[in-house]
């Protein structure tokens, strides 16, 4: 985590998460906006569960990741899995969690590339 900012009660404002270089921006649904037209922003949790976003973010060893994920707390729905779909497509290795909003998190490895012809 590169960056916290709590509110209220521990409420997480904003967070900015790096990975390999990348930066993902994370906060809590239903916060305070300055902007002229704010962002429509609900959790999961508020529409029962209902997914509002997909996310999938590549990594070099979805297993020892999602290992790390468990220890540190994170609810894994989905432990890792192969999906193979077939050798004009790729194989990858994907697990899925759910964070404290409740939105869904996939993890993937690339495990075999395509060998279709473009």
């Amino acid at each position: 985590m590169r960056l916290k900012i709590e509110g209220e009660g521990g409420r997480i404002e904003h967070s900015e998460l790096t990975f390999n270089g990348g930066l993902i921006m994370v906060g809590s649904a239903g916060g305070k906006s300055e902007r002229p037209v704010p962002l429509p922003c609900t959790s999961p949790r508020a529409l029962g569960g209902a997914n509002t976003q997909a996310l999938c973010v590549c990594v070099d060893d979805v297993d020892a990741h999602c290992a790390r994920a468990r220890a540190a707390g994170a609810e894994i729905v989905e432990g890792p899995t192969t999906n193979d779909y077939g050798p004009d497509y790729w194989a990858d290795r994907t697990y899925r969690a759910i964070d404290l909003e409740g939105h869904h998190w996939w993890f993937m490895q690339r495990v075999r590339e395509s060998t279709r012809k473009t």
